[in-house]
């Protein structure tokens, strides 16, 4: 569709190079009609199409040109423009009526239901009439008007009669065209969802963070919807499938037969249509769809609850008509709840690395969305008290996002209120020291050093990949060798000796040998794996490496003050306070001293290969296809650069490899040039 628009070709566009500061404001036009159709371009293949047009370092070019020039010439900039969808902050929504009525659907759930639905809509035809499938998201109803291909106004579903309109924050979501392939005039139809990805990493950046957690990813996708401040929403990373067209313009409303005419027509527009979406002879082929997908839905990246079933010829649509609440030609499968209540058999307690104590849920095994459940999350203590759990309760539980069960209801019994209300702990479960509350956290936290439970997943934690990367160590036998007294923190992994490990349970001198060498080797690690090991409060892997690159060796970390740690690219105020905190607190300095003597102090910042990259901050996303995101870190500060955790507008590029997060997002919104791997590799190209 696209050789019909005319388009310039990417990689011949030297003639129409920047013209900013060209005082010509037809060339200017020019060159921003240019840049707005690649873009556009780009966007439709990248976000429905899944198949990218423009290397992220092109569009990031394209898109920062296109900005400047609209500031330079604001009269010239349009609605339906991409730096249109950086996002604004309003003050309410307004309440708008629909020029068309948003129906609900009626259900069925099972085979014979359907049967008396086809029979009913068939009886007045006297012969089989054709269907259309479709996964029924589970997301949100909305309503989007196209004025000539323009899209001008966003509208929530409401209750069908009237919605909210929402238009800016609409045009922050990518799988939605601003403008359309042809100049048509019509509404579409589609539901908002959240993918299932982008709703457990937000998720668990809100438990990170001390904040409250969607329940589904329906809900998350509401409530970035509904974000005053439409920056918010661009951040969400939601998306769109349409699921109807009502076409305005006469030859449409001729040449459109049926529903999936419609729906391949609104793909041809530039619309994202589910690949889904099948076209079937009867209501076996029906019956068919939904057998198959009631098992298939879990491998797909966005939760839905049903099938969406639709009499495919429009004007047999048109003659059924509609009930007072839903079309007589439409239908919607309901798959089996994903929710089944099971009995609280008791609440685990598990104290981690942080000494964070955390409840989980013990349960009757119950069949839940293709697996066996007997655990499940209760986040933290709040929860329970919010939803009045007690052992011994039926609860309701479900799979967020249908991956990690959860518990979100207490079942109305009888046994309910006569069961004892859960006390939350006052002490440590596995030390008893007392449990303590973190201003702006809602978690409980042991403060006792020499905890068990707390030490063993500080030694496990050591050990693991992103750490010190010990092999051979386990936890089993990290348990054993806090039982039998030969380690009691991190430190005394490096003063067991082959005598001491031959000692344990089931190792022989062949395995002493092994866990003795991996633990001595895990001496030479660079600086910023025993900062990860550290377990510094809001020091992860990245923020060590970050650490790593401007500072030389521990000593010179610990001399930094917080005003010097906050200014570092990445680090900001709160994680400076707590590594000022760590490096100021007696045990802690111990533990160096300790880690010193026994051989353990790296150095980092060795002299750079070239300069090629000196001053610029990088940010790496996403995989990589022919290395890992740390030897591409390693390649970046060897030719002086500096890595970051997090984009800002101090971000020199965005290195970004496959399945790119919201870093990404964000690169883009800030306009920071985003880089393939071939581009880095480009760079440092002797």
């Amino acid at each position: 569709m696209f050789d019909q628009m005319n388009l310039f070709d990417a990689n011949s566009s030297d003639e129409n190079s920047n013209i900013v500061g060209n005082s010509s404001k037809e060339k200017a036009k020019s060159r921003i009609d240019f840049l707005k159709e690649e873009i556009n371009k780009s966007n439709y293949l990248y976000y429905v199409e899944e198949n990218p047009y423009l290397s992220d370092f092109e569009y990031d070019k394209y898109f920062a040109e296109l900005k400047e020039l609209e500031e330079k010439y604001p009269d010239l900039r349009t609605v339906d423009s991409p730096t249109q969808r950086v996002g604004s902050v309003s003050e309410k929504f307004f309440s708008h009526k629909h020029k068309y009525r948003l129906y609900s659907l009626d259900n069925t759930y099972n085979d014979e239901d359907l049967k008396k639905w086809y029979e009913r809509v068939c009886k007045e035809y006297n012969k089989e009439l054709e269907l259309v499938c479709e996964l029924k998201i589970d997301g949100l109803a909305i309503a989007l008007t196209y004025d000539k291909g323009i899209f001008t106004l966003g509208v929530t579903r409401g209750d069908g009669v009237t919605g909210e309109e929402i238009t800016q924050n609409l045009k922050t979501i990518k799988a939605i065209p601003l403008n359309l392939f042809e100049p048509k005039t019509l509404e579409v139809r589609g539901e908002i969802y959240m993918p299932k990805s982008s709703f457990e990493k937000l998720n668990e950046e809100a438990l990170n963070s001390g904040e409250k957690v969607f329940a589904n990813p329906r809900n998350a996708a509401s409530g970035s919807l509904r974000q005053l401040d439409s920056t918010i929403t661009a951040k969400r990373d939601l998306s769109m499938f349409t699921y109807t067209g009502i076409f305005e313009d006469e030859i449409d409303k001729t040449q459109i037969k049926t529903h999936y005419d419609g729906m391949m027509y609104l793909k041809k527009l530039g619309f994202k249509v589910n690949p889904n979406v099948r076209l079937v002879k009867n209501i076996q082929g029906a019956i068919d769809y939904c057998n198959e997908w009631a098992t298939k839905r879990f491998d797909l990246d966005y939760a839905t609850d049903g099938v969406v079933i639709k009499v495919n010829d429009l004007a047999v649509q048109k003659d059924l008509g509609f009930t007072s609440r839903a079309p007589k030609w439409a239908t919607a499968f309901k798959f089996p709840p994903e929710e089944v209540s099971t009995k609280l058999l008791d609440i685990e307690l598990n104290t981690g690395k942080t000494g964070v104590v955390t409840p989980v849920a013990i349960l009757e095994p119950v069949q839940l969305a293709g697996s066996v459940v007997s655990r499940a999350s209760l986040h933290n203590f709040d929860e329970i008290k919010r939803l009045d759990i007690r052992i011994g309760d039926t609860v309701l539980v479900k799979k967020a996002a249908e991956i990690i069960p959860k518990v979100v209801k207490v079942m109305d019994t009888k046994e309910h209120q006569s069961l004892p209300i859960y006390q939350v702990p006052q002490k440590c479960p596995s030390c008893g020291g007392i449990l303590v509350e973190k201003e702006g956290e809602v978690g409980l936290y042991c403060q006792n050093p020499n905890c068990s439970s707390l030490m063993c997943a500080k030694i496990e934690y050591w050990v693991s990949k992103e750490a010190m990367n010990i092999d051979f160590v386990g936890p089993s036998l990290i348990q054993q060798l806090y039982e039998k007294k030969f380690v009691s923190n991190p430190v005394d992994l490096y003063r067991l000796s082959m005598e001491d490990l031959m000692q344990l349970d089931l190792i022989k001198e062949k395995s002493a040998s092994n866990i003795y060498n991996s633990i001595q080797n895990s001496k030479n690690n660079p600086l910023n794996r025993l900062l990860t090991a550290l377990g510094i409060r809001h020091v992860g892997k990245e923020t060590a490496d970050i650490l790593a690159g401007e500072f030389s060796s521990l000593d010179e970390l610990a001399s930094a003050d917080v005003e010097r740690l906050s200014n570092i690219e990445g680090i900001g105020e709160i994680i400076a306070k707590s590594i000022y905190d760590y490096f100021h607190d007696s045990n802690n300095l111990k533990l160096i001293e300790e880690l010193k003597l026994l051989g353990l102090n790296p150095t980092s910042k060795p002299k750079p290969k070239s300069d090629k990259l000196s001053g610029k901050v990088f940010v790496l996303t996403g995989t990589l296809q022919n290395m890992t995101r740390d030897e591409a870190s390693a390649l970046i500060k060897s030719h002086g650069g500096k890595t970051s955790s997090s984009v800002s507008k101090k971000t020199s590029y965005v290195l970004a490899g496959e399945n790119a997060g919201s870093k990404l997002d964000k690169a883009k919104d800030l306009g920071v040039i985003i880089l393939t791997e071939d581009d880095f590799l480009e760079m440092i190209k002797e």
